[in-house]
């Protein structure tokens, strides 16, 4: 393995940076074979709606990587990845191609034959995923949000410190494609366009109830719930709190469901609020205060958050908003002007939920003209990634830091948490983003991690016999 990323490391840097790799280095479709040793081996766990445009957005990049396993609990969504991924070799021309299933993670990660992992399993299980996949070697991948909550997030964090992997989260908002909307709005806050940041409005849509009560149903044959569930105590199954079993790609009722995931506030929230923090020159700090109100679904199958109101006080005097009724996107607002960005009217799916689309701005907005364009070619700028699934395989190869790195998402998850925690306590909250930790007070601290199902989904055991603090 070192070798190999060796060799494809100095090929890289030659000619002027760009991707060189010698002619034996790559995929020979006349032939429809691969040289064993030539790509960096992934492998896929998690074949749901975002696994899926995970996979397939870094399988296309054939001169760096080869998809080589999959894993999941539902062996429906198991076959159809299978398909999906032999189907793109072979309309590549190549013949005999055998992508490996797997049911357990943990043989998946076991095999000396990958050499990284994209976690796309739902929220609840992120750290566990994770944790064990960089405990076995291997580089990382992760969907936002990066954990499901905040004492999960430190422990991966200080998992990849210790073991010196590359972890990228999913936080596609800052690479150019598919939106450079945010990279280029956030490059004109920081290095200081639009004067001092006095307020940041930021809107993430809200969740509807369901409009449907719980009911028991029969766990389907083809999908492993027990182990699905994970450090979850044991709950009844019902299909719109897990995942559609007529559609890979539908959005996953376990995002609106509080025990897997925690609405709104880290879905959306864990994108916008991660730009906010890297415009603000905050990626590795947080807010000093938070105070938030939300109202909770009742009686009905989801849990989560419906509207909401989140006020943040940040270093510098910086008050940062978040409110449902406010567009999808992210409104900076300084001393000299205002600079707004978004994603448009995007949604995943036609379900998906989007703010409050009542006015004309476009995706990319600012009050005056200088303050986007020209970009900004020196100060406070970063390393631009033009793909983000490209950028994390580049960088497993370099062995440099990706565009979304677990240092910074951390923090990125740390605040939309602790919002979460205040909707819950329905209190003010003071926040130390030095010792990541809230400041006198036991129950708000008693809520960054939780109590695992069973000693198999203990965090804290997994750390502890890795000889891992956090």
């Amino acid at each position: 393995m070192t070798n190999r990323r060796d060799f494809i490391k100095k090929s890289i840097l030659t000619g002027a940076g760009l991707i060189v790799l010698p002619e034996i280095y790559k995929r020979t479709a006349t032939a429809g074979t691969v040289s064993p040793n030539s790509l960096i081996r992934f492998a896929q766990i998690g074949c749901g709606r975002e696994g899926t445009a995970d996979y397939m957005g870094t399988i296309v990049h054939t001169d760096l990587c080869r998809l080589v396993a999959l894993c999941d609990l539902d062996s429906k969504r198991l076959e159809i990845a299978r398909k999906r991924v032999e189907k793109f070799y072979t309309d590549k021309g190549e013949t005999n191609v055998n992508i490996k299933t797997y049911h357990d993670f943990k043989e998946l990660i076991a095999s000396p034959d990958i050499d990284a992992v994209i976690v796309s399993v739902p929220d609840h299980q992120h750290a566990l995923v994770a944790v064990q996949a960089v405990l076995a070697g291997k580089d990382v991948y992760v969907q936002k949000p990066l954990t499901y909550a905040i004492n999960e997030a430190k422990a991966l964090r200080e998992t990849v410190r210790a073991k010196k992997r590359i972890l990228q989260t999913g936080s596609q908002q800052r690479s150019e494609k598919p939106w450079n909307t945010f990279r280029v709005a956030s490059e004109a806050v920081r290095n200081g366009r639009i004067g001092k940041v006095q307020k940041v409005k930021i809107g993430i849509g809200i969740d509807r109830p369901k409009g449907v009560k719980f009911q028991p149903m029969p766990v389907p044959s083809t999908f492993d719930y027990e182990r699905w569930l994970g450090p979850v105590s044991k709950q009844e199954y019902n299909e719109f709190r897990v995942h559609p079993q007529d559609s890979v790609d539908g959005r996953p009722g376990w995002i609106t469901t509080e025990i897997f995931g925690l609405g709104m506030i880290t879905n959306w929230g864990a994108h916008h609020i991660d730009i906010a923090n890297w415009a603000l020159g905050q990626e590795l700090g947080g807010p000093i205060t938070v105070e938030s109100k939300a109202d909770f679904m009742k009686d009905d199958v989801w849990t989560v958050h419906t509207t909401y109101h989140v006020e943040m006080l940040y270093p510098g005097e910086v008050q940062v908003v978040m409110d449902n009724t406010f567009k999808n996107g992210i409104e900076f607002i300084g001393t000299d002007g205002s600079v707004f960005c978004a994603r448009g009217a995007e949604r995943v799916t036609a379900s998906d939920p989007v703010g409050a689309n009542n006015d004309s701005r476009s995706s990319l907005w600012a009050s005056k003209e200088g303050i986007l364009y020209p970009r900004v070619t020196e100060g406070k700028i970063w390393t631009p990634s033009s793909d983000h699934y490209r950028n994390w395989i580049e960088s497993i190869i370099s062995r440099k830091e990706p565009v979304a790195p677990v240092e910074q998402s951390a923090r990125s998850l740390e605040t939309c948490a602790a919002a979460w925690i205040s909707m819950k306590l329905g209190r003010k909250l003071e926040w130390d983003a030095k010792k990541e930790t809230f400041k006198k007070d036991k129950e708000a601290v008693a809520m960054m991690g939780r109590k695992p199902s069973s000693p198999e989904y203990d965090l804290d055991r997994i750390m502890k016999q890795a000889g891992i603090k956090y």
